[in-house]
């Protein structure tokens, strides 16, 4: 069983997320999500999310792509996770390309998806009048 292991916020989900989710899925049989807390979100991405974690979470549980969401806390956690829940694939939108290649090292495979180019939380929220 191949295990594929994600993280992001999640906020305002939407159609890329689902996509960029499902793709993921696709490279394995499980896929783990590392959700962040709005506590993380607000103190290490200084990000404010419109939806709550809880609310977040239940969102992404009920997505069929979906096997398992954890809370993300720290930055540092994605490396524990990949030993903790045996992980083999580790996938980030293409955004962050080159960022997480040190956790080859761990022995997992480090893929960048691309991201659905027409829609991002980022966009939607500045239509909201939220640029930050």
């Amino acid at each position: 069983m191949k295990t594929v292991i994600t993280y992001g916020t999640f906020d305002l989900l939407h159609y890329g997320h689902v996509l960029l989710l499902k793709r993921a899925r696709a490279l394995g049989d499980r896929l783990i999500v590392g959700l962040s807390t709005d506590e993380f979100n607000e103190k290490e991405k200084g990000k404010h999310t419109y939806i709550p974690y809880e609310q977040r979470k239940e969102l992404l549980c009920e997505l069929k792509s979906v096997d398992l969401v954890i809370p993300e806390t720290t930055w540092e956690q994605k490396a524990e996770d990949i030993v903790k829940y045996n992980a083999d694939i580790f996938v980030m939108g293409d955004d962050w390309k080159g960022k997480f290649d040190f956790l080859s090292e761990l022995g997992v495979e480090v893929v960048y998806l691309p991201r659905t180019p027409e829609i991002s939380s980022s966009t939607i929220k500045a239509g909201m009048g939220d640029h930050n």
